[in-house]
């Protein structure tokens, strides 16, 4: 599909302008930085993205000012004491020396115990940690995925999950791939269940037009209610680039 990137600036605010094979013009804001992408049909000039983006500047500007706000979790030391998340919950993390293999499970309610040896960097706990929570999302999302699909009446022919720093989700429409975030499995389920429901329906509709939005009231009518329950809990310290 033809589709032309550039930038533009609207009153001190940058504007990514996409140009695509669509029928409407769609302006959205993104955390973590409170991003503003403008996807247009090819044939809207600059100088409609400019009007259109100067009618909303009031909005925008409340958007990014909330995004702003949002509180960040300090860079990880990965030490006993530091709070991490795991399906919405917060943890205290506990760290325990130990000569074997190293491991990481919930003691209780609100401890995260990882065992690692004493001579293990905090760039190979954080990996452990890591890798801990790529098997907890992936043990979680084969039921959910069969469900929606049902539901939705469509089928991926693949899955995956890795760190992204630009989106929670991306579908592949033509290869029928979707891949989650990795940072999903710090978030509350229901948030993981609203991006795989939004990726799962771009299968059926490719842009986010109001055809998406009514799949998606039909099928989870409080989605925008989990989106701002997504958006609003705690980013991760890493600046995200976009």
């Amino acid at each position: 599909m033809n589709t032309e990137h550039r930038q533009i600036v609207v009153g001190g605010v940058q504007v990514q302008i996409v140009r695509k094979a669509i029928k409407n013009l769609h302006l959205g804001v993104y955390p973590p930085q409170g991003r503003v992408r403008v996807a247009v049909p090819l044939a809207v000039t600059d100088e409609a993205v400019h009007l259109a983006v100067v009618g909303k500047l009031g909005w925008i500007k409340r958007q990014q000012a909330r995004f702003k706000d949002q509180p960040r979790q300090s860079e990880r030391e990965m030490v006993s004491g530091e709070s991490h998340y795991f399906l919405g919950r917060r943890y205290r993390l506990r760290v325990i020396p130990h000569d074997g293999m190293a491991r990481v499970r919930l003691r209780n309610k609100s401890t995260l115990e990882i065992q690692v040896r004493p001579e293990t960097s905090v760039r190979q706990r954080d990996l452990v940690l890591q890798q801990w929570y790529r098997k907890q999302l992936k043990g979680r999302l084969p039921a959910l995925l069969e469900k929606w699909q049902r539901l939705l009446g469509v089928r991926v022919a693949d899955w995956g999950i890795k760190k992204m720093k630009t989106r929670w989700g991306t579908c592949n429409v033509e290869a029928r791939r979707i891949w989650l975030n990795l940072e999903l499995a710090k978030k509350p389920v229901q948030c993981l269940e609203y991006i795989l429901v939004h990726e799962l329906t771009h299968l059926i509709e490719r842009h986010h037009n109001d055809r998406f939005v009514s799949l998606m009231n039909k099928h989870l009518p409080q989605w925008r209610l989990r989106r701002q329950e997504l958006n609003s809990a705690p980013l991760a310290h890493e600046t995200w680039a976009y």
